[in-house]
């Protein structure tokens, strides 16, 4: 079953900004931000400074996500 998008605000660089995300998507943030022991606010800081062109902070936040897991999924297949 799909659950909805949540809504979570951050302060960024000094000005406050929301995203939504599913709720899949803020557990594996928050794994990554743990696995790399900083904040969940400052992971998602550092995405927002990464990211290019006109895609949103949330689809940024999706895509660093997705390929957190994929390099992790490509390293496991690649140990011997």
């Amino acid at each position: 079953m799909m659950r909805r998008p949540a809504k979570h605000s951050f302060s960024i660089r000094g000005h406050r900004t929301s995203i939504s995300l599913e709720p899949e998507f803020w557990d594996a943030l928050a794994e990554i931000a743990k696995v790399r022991a900083i904040s969940l606010a400052a992971l998602v800081a550092e995405i927002d400074i990464a990211r290019t062109g006109d895609a949103g902070l949330s689809t940024a936040v999706r895509l660093y996500v997705l390929g957190y897991y994929r390099e992790r999924a490509r390293a496991a297949t690649t140990e011997p």
